[in-house]
C-alpha cells in the first residue's frame, strides 16, 4: 500500500484516481505522526462479501433491487 500526506494528495488528485483505478490501495497520512486516517481502495474491493459473525455459512442476506424503505420504517417511527 502507498501512502503520501494531505498535501500530496491534494497535489496529485488526478494520478491518484488513475492508480487507484488500477488497483493500488492508497493511504492518506494526516498530523505529525503521519497516521493513516483514510484508505482509498478500487471499488470492486467495495463488493467483498461480509461475513455474518458467529452465523458465517449459516445463512445468507440477499436484498432484491427493488426493495425500498422510506425513512420512516427504517428509523423505526
Amino acid at each position: 500500500m502507498k501512502t503520501m500526506t494531505v498535501g500530496e494528495f491534494k497535489t496529485h488528485f488526478s494520478q491518484v484516481l488513475k492508480d487507484v483505478e488500477k488497483g493500488e490501495k492508497i493511504g492518506i497520512t494526516y498530523g505529525r505522526s503521519k497516521e493513516v486516517k483514510a484508505l482509498l481502495v478500487p471499488n470492486e474491493k467495495l463488493k467483498e462479501s461480509r461475513k455474518l459473525g458467529i452465523l458465517a455459512d449459516k445463512g445468507k442476506v440477499v436484498f432484491k433491487d427493488d426493495f425500498k424503505m422510506s425513512e420512516e420504517e427504517f428509523l423505526n417511527l
